[in-house]
């Protein structure tokens, strides 16, 4: 079980909205890149971005906050030895040339949200084009994924088009319960499974983490295929430690504790 602090940037700045609303940012850094290099030395081996002024936008408007976070990123493996510390932005990606330009920077992966709920033509050629690559994001409430920031609930269930969209060959599913994001009221762990049971490849749970009991529940679950936890609010906030939480998971995986 992999442990994701997430970086949400906005005006350039790291924050932690509730429930998606952009009038409710917490600013937690104006500096992303020193936020990342903090996380990473707390032992994450994995970073989630997400561009939320991209997200409202349609298209990419912190991309000097993500340059300087993949810089410092680098400068960190290289540092300590590390082949590869993946990082993976969402927010307001719609067009191929913009993926392109993201992993030409030195992206691991894309995540397509709104985008491939819209426009599924779209995520079909992107994952065409860079297989491996691109991960679906899928916010829901009550079932239903919801587009555009979680501003809008859409007909569709989350099932249905989690199935649709491994089938055009997405690497995996970011799944959100977004009447929990931002409140750390506990990981909606049942729906979590009862969508990675629908599908083969992984699905990484996000929304509501709060304290190590959280990351248990799902460690418990995570042979259904839950393969990691994105973290945000809790570890900003210091109800879940990160360091001792990834090597409570890797215990509970039966992994050597790094």
């Amino acid at each position: 079980m992999l442990l994701i602090p997430a970086i949400d940037l906005k005006d350039g700045h790291c924050v932690r909205l509730k429930q998606g609303d952009m009038d409710q940012a917490t600013v937690f850094s104006e500096d992303p890149a020193a936020m990342a290099r903090h996380w990473l030395l707390q032992g994450a081996r994995r970073l989630h971005l997400v561009d939320l002024n991209g997200a409202f936008a349609g298209k990419p408007k912190n991309a000097s906050a993500v340059k300087s976070i993949l810089q410092a990123v680098r400068e960190f493996a290289l540092e300590n030895a590390i082949d590869e510390i993946p990082v993976q932005l969402g927010g307001g990606i719609r067009d191929l040339d913009t993926i392109e330009r993201y992993l030409d920077s030195g992206l691991s992966y894309i995540i397509i949200g709104t985008a491939a709920v819209k426009n599924p033509g779209f995520l079909h050629d992107a994952c065409g084009a860079f297989p491996g690559q691109i991960i679906v994001g899928l916010d829901a409430k009550d079932g239903k994924v919801a587009t555009d920031g979680w501003s809008k609930l859409s007909g569709h269930e989350v099932i249905d088009l989690a199935r649709k969209f491994e089938g055009y060959g997405a690497e995996a599913i970011i799944y959100t319960d977004i009447g929990r994001d931002g409140m750390m009221g506990g990981v909606n762990v049942d729906a979590t499974v009862k969508l990675a049971q629908a599908v083969k490849i992984p699905v990484i749970a996000s929304g509501g983490v709060h304290d190590i009991h959280d990351v248990e529940a799902l460690c418990a679950v995570q042979d259904e295929g839950i393969e990691g936890v994105i973290c945000g609010r809790s570890i900003y906030e210091g109800s879940l430690d990160l360091l001792t939480a990834q090597a409570r998971a890797d215990a509970l995986s039966g992994q050597p504790e790094e």
